[in-house]
């Protein structure tokens, strides 16, 4: 495919086209971004892609359109933007081209495509609106603060903000599928690190990754903590339960908010530095005592559940 233009419209700019733009200047780096609504420039050529203006869904032909009369809809009936249809048909390409492993690559499409893509495509279409004190917090509307104002006299005003926009949106959808490989590969080391454990409840990782992903799959409902090295010292941290904030079991409550001695002297631990106030992550200077508080902590949870 010799693409040589992106086309997408004039004016104001949301998140949708603009996340489009992300994944298609980084397939095809030597076209140029054309921004506007010339009848001329919005009609299928050999030499565009055209997104978010056209009127038109026609893969074959390069446009992917979403506010025409029997836009395309997902397979269970909600709403594609243009973000969405770009990435249905040139995510997995986009996904490849950050290097990532070609065994993940399906993977990571469909777990972006919900946890990231859909949101974007919802808003966009209004079939969801970002509610509450967090609202103009959601991805979308910070994009949106990156418009010019409404007195910009600037007659590139918009061009310049585009761009701007562009950067900032690139480095999320980047880091957004870095970490999507990221979990993968932590998965992996995660159900080895499980395997090895066998019965036992404290899980001992190399090193701090996401875990609660590979726990839950692998059904190790048995495991209450997990110890791993940081810079300088063990990090010993409880493991949530599905989505929310409630642990499999808390640290003990003698040893929360006390630091140094007076955590050594709660814990009869030497080496014990730090536990939060919380009960859901302390520290130790050494893996010996992490391992030993983690134990400690598993005595006292069946100790309180058998109770």
């Amino acid at each position: 495919m010799s693409v040589q233009f992106l086309v997408t419209h004039s004016g104001g700019f949301h998140a949708d086209e603009l996340l489009s733009s992300v994944i298609l200047t980084r397939l095809f780096p030597e076209a140029s971004v054309v921004r506007t609504r010339a009848p001329d420039w919005i009609a299928p050529a050999p030499d565009r892609i055209i997104y978010d203006v056209g009127g038109a869904y026609d893969p074959a032909a390069n446009i992917f359109d979403h506010h025409q009369r029997g836009a395309p809809l997902r397979d269970d009936g909600q709403p594609y933007s243009s973000f969405g249809l770009v990435w249905k048909h040139f995510g997995r390409d986009y996904i490849a081209a950050l290097g990532t492993p070609a065994n993940h690559v399906d993977s990571i499409h469909e777990s972006f495509d919900g946890s990231f893509v859909l949101p974007i495509d919802l808003v966009d279409n209004g079939a969801q609106s970002p509610s509450g004190p967090l609202a103009g917090l959601s991805l979308s509307s910070l994009l949106e603060t990156l418009k010019p104002d409404f007195d910009d006299t600037d007659t590139d005003a918009d061009e310049k903000a585009f761009m701007q926009a562009l950067a900032v949106a690139r480095s999320f959808v980047e880091a957004g599928v870095k970490r999507a490989a990221a979990k993968l590969r932590a998965e992996s080391v995660v159900l080895a690190a499980i395997e090895a454990t066998g019965p036992g409840r404290v899980l001992e990782l190399p090193m701090g990754m996401p875990f609660r992903p590979a726990i839950e799959k692998a059904g190790a409902d048995h495991l209450l903590f997990v110890v791993h090295p940081r810079d300088k010292d063990w990090c010993l941290t409880g493991i949530r339960r599905g989505e929310g904030f409630e642990l499999r079991a808390d640290l003990p409550a003698a040893w929360a908010g006390l630091v140094n001695e007076d955590l050594e002297k709660a814990s009869g631990v030497p080496g014990a530095t730090f536990c939060h106030n919380g009960r859901f992550i302390a520290a130790a200077r050494t893996r010996a005592a992490a391992l030993t508080m983690a134990e400690l902590a598993v005595a006292e949870a069946l100790k309180s559940h058998a109770a």
